[in-house]
């Protein structure tokens, strides 16, 4: 395998191209970046990109590591560099859980069965070694190219995601630095690579309600106030509600209850407080005022005396065409033989921050089938794939 800091050639063959990716990946895994600490993962990818004429900024804010990297062909006039394409992700992961779960441990890469296993192998840090590779096999071939090249990075996507890509986006715009194009490596494969790609996501709307009642002696309900008997009435009549039936762009919006927390630990006292955290994942049919209300109504008529804490992580967003999906379907048809599906499913990603620029954004990486799950991993046969699909979408975008 070639070393995770030089550049491959021109003309590797599939079986070298494999090993690059592999062999960053595997350097990228064995850093342990539980969200937001990147543990030196970004350092790894500036000096790759940094080697090959890409202009790397860090971004630190708060406590989490960001960069934004641009490369500036010959051709292009550094006042004019148009179109802009980025390629984004995290080197942040969610927790390992157990280590004993696992069938090796989760920061030490290891490679069997045609797998590589390890915290964060599919969620993204084979995508990002994948970007990079590409990248670099692009500006090799065409250190002229029209346009710019980005790349946006961060640590801070599976936690809060409060100073990462959303603080990012904020200072380009403020310097009036705009994106036409951007492809984010979530893992947005089903069963093959590539043949799903995420074209946008539903929004996020979450909280905590805290419902008061009077704590007592279950033996005298009468001198007491039970929340919880309240709060599961309200609970059960949103959790029974049809929002919507969703669209040919959208699921269904969903509401789901996460965590709840009442009582004293005592099996003969009525608690005086009961604590709940849900989420409404909606599509453009709702709006977070009108959600907000069906909850507090929800709740009154229960005849709760509630407390809200809400959040809204982000609002839904879709690309339905342009340059950038034509460029993606193309590439998966060519390169591995597929009609991509376009999909609005799943969890949120950081495309929710950079679509309200107006860039056309779509997620493109390796199979979700493990991701946040014990033994997560990416098949070694899907690397060298993944690099030609960006390499061949950076072509199509930039160069067409």
């Amino acid at each position: 395998m070639t070393s995770d800091s030089s550049p491959p050639n021109k003309r590797q063959s599939a079986s070298s191209l494999t090993d690059e990716v592999l062999t960053l990946t595997q350097a990228l895994v064995a850093r342990p970046s539980v969200s937001p600490d990147d543990a030196g993962c970004q350092n790894m990818l500036i000096k790759r990109l940094e080697g090959v004429g890409f202009a790397v900024e860090r971004m630190r804010f708060g406590e989490v590591d960001n960069f934004w990297a641009v490369h500036t062909g010959r051709r292009c006039g550094a006042a004019d560099p148009e179109p802009r394409l980025v390629l984004a992700g995290h080197t942040d992961v969610v927790p390992s859980g157990p280590a004993e779960a696992w069938s090796s441990p989760p920061f030490e890469p290891s490679v069997r069965d045609g797998f590589l296993y390890g915290r964060g192998a599919a969620d993204m840090k084979s995508s990002l070694a994948a970007m990079v590779v590409a990248a670099e096999r692009f500006v090799a071939n065409h250190p002229d190219h029209p346009g710019a090249l980005g790349f946006l990075v961060t640590s801070d996507e599976e936690a809060d995601a409060v100073d990462g890509t959303v603080r990012v986006v904020e200072e380009l715009l403020r310097r009036g630095i705009g994106i036409d194009y951007c492809v984010v490596g979530e893992p947005s494969s089903t069963t093959r690579v590539g043949d799903v790609i995420r074209v946008g996501r539903r929004g996020s709307l979450g909280a905590t309600a805290t419902v008061h009642g009077v704590q007592g002696h279950v033996a005298y309900p009468d001198q007491a106030v039970n929340p919880i008997h309240s709060a599961v009435q309200a609970l059960q009549t949103l959790a029974s509600t049809t929002w919507d039936e969703g669209d040919a762009d959208f699921p269904p919006t969903s509401f789901q209850v996460s965590n709840v927390r009442a009582g004293t630990g005592a099996g003969n006292v009525i608690p005086g407080q009961f604590e709940c955290a849900f989420n409404f994942r909606f599509n453009p049919m709702q709006t977070p005022d009108a959600l907000k209300t069906a909850v507090e109504r929800a709740f009154e008529a229960a005849g709760t005396d509630t407390e809200f804490d809400w959040r809204l992580s982000g609002m839904p967003f879709i690309t339905r065409g342009g340059k950038l999906i034509d460029a993606v379907r193309e590439a998966v048809a060519d390169i591995v033989g597929l009609e991509t599906r376009s999909s609005t499913s799943g969890g949120t990603s950081d495309g929710r921050f950079i679509a309200p620029t107006g860039a056309e954004v779509v997620e493109l990486g390796p199979v979700n089938e493990t991701i946040h799950q014990v033994d997560e991993r990416v098949a070694l046969a899907d690397l060298g794939p993944l690099t030609r699909l960006y390499e061949a979408i950076l072509e199509q975008v930039l160069l067409a």
